[in-house]
C-alpha cells in the first residue's frame, strides 16, 4: 500500500507541478509521494501508524552520547560522498565543476529552506515509515538494501536516461540507504532531521559541484561508487557490533 501510493501520488504531483509555478530547482513535488503514503497508511492503520513513526521527531534528553556521536557521523558522510565524487569528476575532466551559488536562479537560502522540505518528505516515508516496518523482519543492512532499492526504483525518470546512468543511481541510492539506514540505528530521536539533512547535504553538493542533471553518464557513476566507498565504513562497524547485539538480545530474551 506504502509504495503503492508513493509512486501514484509522485506521479500526480509531477503532473500539476507546472501549473503550480513551483521551480523545480527549488523544489520538486514528487518529493512528497513517500508522505502521502504515510498519511494514508496513518488513516488506515491508526493503531499502528505511532509504533511505526517511533524516533521520527526530534526530542530533548532521548538521545544518549553514542546515538548522538552517529547522527553527527551521518551528517558528515554526505560531504564526504560529494568531495570524493566532485573530485574525482574535477580530476577526470582536468578542472572543477562548481557553481557559484549566487548564479542560481532563486536565492541559495530558499533553495536550501526547500530542499530540506523536500528531502523530509521524502524521507519520512523512506526511512521513517518504511525501514522501521522492513526492520521487524529484516537486519539492518538487508532491510536498508531493500529499502534502497524502492527509492531508487521510486525514481521512475532515471529509466530515461542510459542504462549506465540509471545503474549508477541505484547503486547511488541502495549505497546511501545502507549508511542511512546503519546511522540512525543507535538513536532513538529525531531520525527525520538527520535523514532529511543528509539527503539535503548531497542534493546541495551535487547541485553545485556536479552536472549529473545534464543526463552525463560519468557524474552519476562517480557518484555511485563515492556512496559505495562511504557506506564500506558503516557496514564494517555494523557488522562488528553485530555479535554483540545478538548476545545482548539473547540475555534479554532469557530473562
Amino acid at each position: 500500500m506504502f509504495l503503492g501510493v508513493a509512486f501514484v501520488a509522485a506521479g500526480a504531483l509531477g503532473a500539476v507541478q507546472p501549473a503550480t509555478g513551483i521551480p523545480a530547482e527549488v523544489v520538486q513535488l514528487t518529493q512528497f509521494g513517500p508522505a502521502a503514503g504515510v498519511v494514508v497508511a496513518a488513516l488506515l492503520w491508526p493503531g499502528r501508524i505511532r509504533e511505526r513513526l517511533a524516533g521520527t521527531w526530534p526530542a530533548r534528553g532521548r538521545d544518549a552520547p553514542a546515538g548522538r556521536r552517529r547522527g553527527l557521523w551521518l551528517l558528515l558522510t554526505a560531504p564526504l560522498i560529494v568531495a570524493l565524487a566532485a573530485g574525482a569528476y574535477g580530476w577526470l575532466k582536468g578542472d572543477a565543476v562548481a557553481t557559484d551559488p549566487r548564479n542560481l536562479e532563486h536565492p541559495f537560502a530558499l533553495v536550501v529552506v526547500a530542499q530540506l522540505v523536500g528531502a523530509c518528505g521524502e524521507e519520512i516515508g523512506w526511512r521513517c515509515y518504511l525501514q522501521p516496518l522492513l526492520r521487524t523482519r529484516f537486519e539492518p543492512v538487508a532491510a536498508s538494501v531493500l529499502v534502497g532499492a524502492a527509492w531508487g526504483v521510486w525514481h521512475l525518470g532515471v529509466f530515461a536516461q542510459p542504462p549506465a546512468y540509471a545503474a549508477g543511481f541505484l547503486v547511488a541510492t541502495v549505497a546511501m540507504s545502507v549508511v542511512l539506514g546503519l546511522g540512525p540505528e543507535g538513536t532513538r530521536a529525531g531520525r527525520l532531521l538527520l535523514a532529511g539533512g543528509f539527503h539535503t547535504l548531497v542534493n546541495l553538493g551535487m547541485l553545485l559541484f556536479m552536472d549529473e542533471e545534464s543526463g552525463a553518464v560519468t557524474p552519476m557513476l562517480l557518484l555511485g561508487a563515492a556512496c559505495l566507498v562511504a557506506t564500506v565504513p558503516w557496514v564494517v562497524a555494523a557488522r562488528r557490533s553485530a555479535p554483540m547485539d545478538t548476545i545482548g538480545a539473547a540475555r534479554r530474551g532469557a530473562l
